[in-house]
């Protein structure tokens, strides 16, 4: 059995985590920390979990575990220095937050108007995503955990890139995410009496903090427009292109055929697409597309994920299992 710890196992993805990890055939929980519970169980905060106490980020034993993951949130102060001592233990790291996902110090500092705090990690980091990166993720000794919005695009428009079938490099990405794709922090927007029974967009155009990921793994201009959906989990998005002209339906399907041995995407047929439903509380990424005009080359993509699984934890188990010489699926089917 190999063992891994958590730092900040009472967050949502942190949650999430330790269910897949419960249950998860190859792997036990060795220390799991949280601030806010030091002394307290697992158990009694998530009454169906395991009774594994939590402690202090200080009492968490590095020398006890095979890997970490690192589920906190942005810009948190202790991040880099755990990374950086996970490390220096010779420990490998899953980090869920956005720090080590672009691979270019000058482009971290464009986009969030400061430094990178460890830009000696940027060239360690490899980004978290099996289908684009399975043999550079077995070998990593950190892995930078995916964005849940980039996943939507990034996944659907890869295999186009790869084909050489667009004309305009610019592209609409339009996404509505649940309320948990926040975080469990408690913020203005997220209050029931903000999101109920309304739909709101946020961070419309080129501002939004995932956006990089989009471009760096595409190679795409990306104008995004995030919305805030009523629901708890799962995220769609609608995607427009303008592929080279007289691309047919067929044409596309061969370029998402790339996916076809792929275990959690699926691709509709020609005019059928996902719904929140098909994919909550599951791994699966469903994708499907419509042409509007063949002959302009105009298509509209639309896909579908869970936020919190194939968005967050489940996609860190799934790179869990290929650096720990897993199957890539277990615990995740």
């Amino acid at each position: 059995m190999a063992r891994v710890g958590i730092y900040g196992a009472t967050g949502y993805t942190g949650y999430e985590l330790i269910k897949l990890l419960v249950r998860h055939p190859q792997v036990e929980i060795g220390f799991a920390t949280a601030r806010s519970a030091v002394g307290k169980r697992l158990s009694d905060i998530f009454p169906t979990l395991i009774d594994t106490p939590l402690v202090a980020v200080e009492e968490a034993n590095l020398q006890d575990v095979d890997l970490i993951f690192t589920c906190l949130p942005h810009n948190t102060p202790d991040l880099i220095p755990l990374v950086q001592q996970a490390l220096e233990a010779g420990k490998r790291v899953i980090d869920f937050s956005d720090t080590f996902r672009l691979h270019d110090a000058d482009d971290y500092e464009r986009r969030r108007g400061k430094p990178h705090p460890a830009p000696e990690l940027l060239s360690a980091a490899v980004y978290g995503l099996p289908e684009l990166h399975r043999t550079a993720i077995r070998e990593a000794r950190l892995v930078a955990n995916t964005g849940c919005y980039p996943l939507t695009a990034i996944l659907p428009l890869w295999p186009l890139v790869q084909a050489d079938l667009f004309t305009d490099r610019t592209v609409i990405v339009d996404s509505k995410s649940g309320v948990s794709g926040a975080g469990r922090s408690l913020s203005l927007k997220t209050h029931f009496g903000e999101t109920h029974e309304t739909f709101s967009a946020y961070n419309v155009g080129r501002v939004h903090r995932h956006l990089g990921e989009m471009e760096q793994e595409t190679g795409l201009h990306i104008i995004f427009s995030p919305h805030l959906l009523p629901v708890y989990r799962g995220i769609l998005s609608t995607i427009y292109v303008t592929l080279k002209p007289g691309t047919s339906p067929e044409m596309v399907h061969e370029a998402y055929n790339v996916f076809r041995d792929e275990p959690f995407i699926t691709v509709l047929p020609t005019g059928h697409f996902p719904e929140l439903r098909h994919v909550q509380q599951t791994m699966d990424f469903i994708l499907g597309f419509q042409p509007v005009e063949i002959e302009a080359g105009r298509m509209i993509i639309v896909s579908a994920l869970d936020n919190l699984l194939k968005g967050a934890s489940g996609q860190a188990v799934q790179c869990m299992n290929l650096m720990l010489g897993i199957e890539e699926t277990a615990g995740l089917k």
